[in-house]
Formats: structure tokens, C-alpha cells, sequence
């Protein structure tokens, strides 16, 4: 039989490969970019989809209020956006403001801020239309208030993009769980608020809707992720507002535009219907809270959440309605304190707020006790890193690069999209002259095995008790810290998750905490930086300085952390420090 040799005939067909060869390559070149350049057209056309959505929500919004106006002379909203929301929720009870005029007062201010800010990827146009039903409400705690919500929290009809182009045209099939409950007591979601591409940044862009601005200088980051609402609610278009923090994304925002912001115990409010680009992510819970202009209206909002409506909603949530009585108590407090955590040295404003703030509340009878953070250095890379990049980041990175990165986030794509064989040598050339940089960028490279993640799981249950054993052990009610300020300088915060180390640990800890504003920075706390050395004297004590460089005047802020489950008496705490300031600042006046 003869076997047929493919060899032999190719060569007495007699032909010249070379070009055969070349077209072929050539072909499937073009063919690739071609491919490619379709991919980024579809991509171009997401991204110009969600802008002109938003877009047309902004002027159906100028519409209403013109409309409005129109239908009633004398509206003035000036009137209603100054007052606080205890006083706007007294009049809507009492009938004295109607909550139609007051969803178009604060309409009209958020419209405003935005001009200026860009905090908002679109206005909730359905709002006008629960008008109509609002009445039915009228029982409820938050009657006719209108609340922002963040990005990500699910609003039936419409995207919830965390600021990456796949989860683009992917419209919510319903209202979250905390929409459904603040839509039941009576509160009116009209506005989704910007947040950084993939969330996992303190910073506020993305490719899709921008860069949002500070509200208290326009030359600042306003924070993240939670930022939108954050400079939203300092620029006075909003009053309360929704948003999530895994390592300080509801604390940094607040302490950056000057604003109160909470982030109770994880699972203390429902989680379903918020989206997420590390979703299943368990070593470091994610929470879901508000931020106000004050303590009095996050407690009210906590209240308005922890009701029988969202315990049925959701089952998963554990039945505990809100302590009054814990919140109200004016009981002495015994209050553990630290005013550097030893992984950050904290900005000149940072520590002298920190403790204006401590010798107040020693004025005021509460005694305070020496707190250290316990094995931080370890802990922060090998728990929460660690943890939240067990995966090596490739959850976020498939969200990431179906469409253009944003500069805020184009250290941590290159950390991510770098072999990790690669980022092991760089690692470990920079151990001896920069360990946390070091330390940090392995930990980013998350876990080889379940087996080594389940231990992480185990380490952390373990150093929550350890913890909370020591916390017993000095007696303490809550403690007093410093918080991440003053605000950044833009593109720094991609770059610095050093200075995470103050917020990122009662994440994993799973502690409420929350911020309130003290202080702006002074002349004196600027000249102070050309003296500041940091903890470690590397790289990233440098770039810190030049982040908060140029901060005069900005909002400083203190931050206040309970015992998991006790949110009430976080509250408290924080209200304390908020009366205990204010009456300060009365006494400095007179």
C-alpha cells in the first residue's frame, strides 16, 4: 500500500510558500484588529449610552423643577436645602412643607452641586412619580425626605455600574432591599451617586462619568468610594445618603468633604441588591451605611433601616431593632485611645485633632485609657490584603478590562495585571529598603491555595477574639482615633494604600465606626509637614506628604469605633463628640 507522505507532496507541488505564508499571517493580523478595533467601538458606544442617560435624567430634572416653578410662584428652595433633617422631617410631618416642593428643592440644589462637582451618574426620575403614593408613607420615619443613593445599590430600571463598562446596560430587576426600606418609611431615592472604577479605591473616577471634585476645594480628591455622596451631601445637594465601605469607603469620603459618615457592624443592614466587583469575597465585610451632615441624622436613618420591614425582606439579617435607649444614655464614658497606630504617622492635622478631641472629652468627665492596636504591620498585609486579594485580584481585573482604566486606579491594574512571578522579584528587590512597599505588594498576590485561605479565615476569627479580649480586658466602652485627612491632592490615593491602616482594620475586625468632623487645617499644620518624617521614612511617607500638601482650611475629623453589634453606642459616641465640639467652638467664638 502506499502511505501518503504530506511532506513529499508539498514539495512536488512545487510552490513558494514564503508569500502563501506571509498572506496568511497578515490575514489573521487584521483580522485581529479588526476584531479589536469592533470590541472598543462597542465599548465607546456603552460608555456614550450611560453618559447620554445620565444626561437626559439631568435635564428631565431641570425640566421638573422649571415646571414646577412655574406652577408655584413662590417656591424658593434656599429655605428648605439649609435646614437640617430633623427640621425638614418635623415640617413634612407637620404639613408645614409638602413633599413635593421639598423633592424639588434639593432636585434643584443637587443639580447645582453636580455643575460644579460632577458627583452624580443619574437623577432618579421615577422619585416625581412616587409622589403620587407618598401619602400612604406618611407614618413613615423619613415622610418625604429625599435621599441619594451610591451607585451600586440596586434601583429597579436602572444600571449599577461601579464604574466599569461590564456591568453597563445590565438595568437592576428590582429595588434593593434598603430602597424597598427607606421607600417604606416614607424617604425618596432621587439621585445614584459616582464612585471609582471597580470600587476598590479610595479615589472618585471612572471612565464612564469622570472625576468628581471636592466640595470644600475644588483641587482635591472628595474621596471614595462612596465619594459621589460624599461631595453630593458636602456641596448641600443631599442631606443623607447611602453607602458602602470595606476599608473606609464611607469614612474616608465623610472625613475628606467634612461630612458625618457610619459604617455599622456588616449584616446589621441588609446586603441584598448591592453590586460589587469582588463579589464572594469573605475575609473582609463589606457594610452599608449612611452619611449626613450630622450624627442625629445618621442615627435616624439607622432607625428608619432596622425595622420589622427589612428583618422580613431579608431574614438573613438579624432581628435587632435599633437601641434607643443605648443611643440616648449620657452615662460617663470609659473611652480607649491611640493617636498613631505606628503603620501610619498620622499628618500634622490629623494628630492635633485627634488630641483636641481627647482632651475635650476628658474635660467632659469621660476617662480615656491607652489603646494599641495589637500586631498591626502583620495583620493589615497578611489578613486584609491578603484576604480581600486572595484571588490575586482576577475577579476585579475581569471587570476592569473589558474597557479603558482610569488613571485612579493604573498602579493597582499594573500590580494586578503583572505576572506574579514578576511582582515576587520586585517584592522581594525592595524588602530592605522598603518593607511595607514590599510586604503590601506580595500580600496583593493573594493566596496559592483554599487550604491557606481557609487559615486566613481562621487567623482572623482569631485575632477578632484576641481583640475584643484585650479590649475587656481595659474596660472599655469605645475608642477614640485618628482619621485618614486631610484631603488628598488627585492620583495620589491609587498609590498610598498604606494609609488604609486606619480605617481597613475595623473592616476585618467587623467594629461599627464612624467619623465625625472636628477641625480645618491651620497655617501651622501645613508648615508642620516639611518636618514630617512618618513611620518608616520610605517612598510612601513621602507621597503622603505630597497628597495632603495644600490643605488649609480643609475639614479634619476624628474617628469613633464600638464593640460589633453595638452601633448604638458608636452613635452615641459620636454624638458626644460632635455636641463636645461644637460647644467648643461656641466658647472659642464668645
Amino acid at each position: 500500500m502506499h502511505r501518503f507522505n504530506v511532506q513529499q507532496l508539498v514539495l512536488d507541488m512545487n510552490i513558494n510558500w514564503t508569500p502563501v505564508i506571509t498572506a496568511t499571517v497578515c490575514g489573521t493580523g487584521a483580522l485581529y484588529l479588526f476584531f479589536k478595533w469592533r470590541k472598543n467601538q462597542e465599548i465607546q458606544k456603552k460608555i456614550l449610552n450611560a453618559r447620554k442617560r445620565r444626561d437626559t435624567s439631568l435635564l428631565l430634572a431641570e425640566q421638573a423643577v422649571q415646571q414646577f416653578k412655574i406652577q408655584n410662584p413662590g417656591f424658593e428652595s434656599s429655605s428648605i436645602v439649609s435646614l437640617s433633617l430633623s427640621e425638614l422631617a418635623g415640617k413634612l410631618k407637620d404639613g408645614s412643607l409638602q413633599p413635593d416642593a421639598v423633592l424639588h428643592a434639593f432636585m434643584e440644589k443637587a443639580l447645582e452641586v453636580n455643575r460644579d462637582l460632577n458627583c452624580s451618574t443619574e437623577i432618579l426620575m421615577e422619585s416625581v412619580v412616587q409622589l403620587e403614593d407618598i401619602k400612604s408613607q406618611k407614618k413613615g420615619l423619613l415622610y418625604g425626605v429625599p435621599i441619594s443613593i451610591k451607585d451600586n445599590i440596586s434601583y429597579e430600571g436602572h444600571d449599577t455600574s461601579c464604574g466599569v463598562v461590564s456591568k453597563l446596560d445590565q438595568p437592576a430587576l428590582a429595588d434593593s432591599v434598603v430602597v424597598k426600606v427607606l421607600k417604606k418609611q416614607g424617604a425618596i431615592p432621587f439621585i445614584k451617586t459616582n464612585i471609582p472604577q471597580g470600587l476598590l479605591n479610595y479615589d472618585c473616577s471612572n471612565p464612564i462619568y469622570g472625576q468628581t471634585l471636592n466640595p470644600c476645594n475644588l483641587q482635591k480628591s472628595p474621596g471614595g468610594s462612596s465619594g459621589g455622596e460624599a461631595a453630593l451631601i458636602g456641596g448641600g445637594g443631599s442631606l443623607l445618603g447611602i453607602g458602602t465601605d470595606i476599608a473606609g469607603s464611607i469614612r474616608i469620603p465623610a472625613s475628606f468633604c467634612g461630612i458625618c459618615g457610619f459604617k455599622p457592624t456588616a449584616m446589621r443592614i441588609s446586603a441584598r441588591g448591592i453590586s460589587s466587583c469582588i463579589k464572594g469575597q469573605k475575609s473582609v465585610l463589606s457594610s452599608f451605611g449612611p452619611l449626613a451632615r450630622d450624627v442625629e441624622s445618621l442615627s435616624l436613618c439607622m432607625q428608619a433601616l432596622l425595622c420589622q420591614d427589612m428583618f422580613s425582606l431579608d431574614p438573613t439579617v438579624p432581628p435587632i431593632p435599633f437601641n434607643q435607649e443605648m443611643y440616648e444614655s449620657s452615662e460617663p464614658l470609659r473611652i480607649g485611645y491611640y493617636e498613631n497606630d505606628g503603620y501610619l504617622q498620622p499628618s500634622p492635622s490629623m494628630a492635633r485633632a485627634f488630641r483636641e478631641t481627647k482632651d475635650l472629652l476628658e474635660r467632659a468627665g469621660h476617662t480615656l485609657v491607652p489603646f494599641q492596636p495589637l500586631r498591626l504591620y502583620h495583620v493589615f498585609h497578611e489578613l486584609t490584603i491578603r484576604g480581600i486579594m486572595a484571588d490575586k485580584g482576577r475577579t476585579l481585573i475581569s471587570h476592569l478590562k473589558p474597557g479603558p482604566i482610569d488613571p485612579c486606579i493604573r498602579n493597582q491594574d499594573v500590580i494586578l495585571s503583572t505576572p506574579s512571578f514578576i511582582m515576587k522579584l520586585i517584592s522581594f528587590v525592595l524588602k530592605p529598603f522598603c518593607p511595607r512597599m514590599s510586604a503590601s505588594i506580595d500580600a496583593t498576590h493573594g493566596v496559592g491555595s483554599v487550604a491557606e485561605l481557609w487559615r486566613i479565615h481562621a487567623n482572623i476569627e482569631e485575632y477578632i477574639h484576641e481583640v475584643i479580649a484585650e479590649w475587656r480586658r481595659l474596660n472599655l466602652d469605645v475608642l477614640l482615633c485618628p482619621m485618614l485627612g486631610p484631603a488628598y491632592n488627585f492620583t495620589y490615593c491609587g498609590r498610598l494604600n498604606s494609609a488604609l491602616s486606619y480605617t481597613s482594620l475595623y473592616n476585618l475586625l467587623n467594629f461599627p465606626a464612624g467619623t465625625v468632623p472636628v477641625s480645618a487645617v491651620t497655617e501651622e499644620d501645613e508648615a508642620q509637614l516639611s518636618h514630617y518624617k512618618g513611620a518608616h521614612g520610605d517612598m510612601w511617607d513621602k507621597l503622603f506628604v505630597k497628597a495632603v500638601k495644600g490643605g488649609v482650611g480643609l475639614p479634619v475629623t476624628v474617628q469613633c469605633v464600638s464593640l460589633p453589634w453595638q452601633d448604638e453606642m458608636c452613635l452615641r459616641f459620636m454624638r458626644e463628640v460632635e455636641h463636645l465640639t461644637a460647644k467648643n467652638k461656641l466658647t472659642r467664638k464668645h
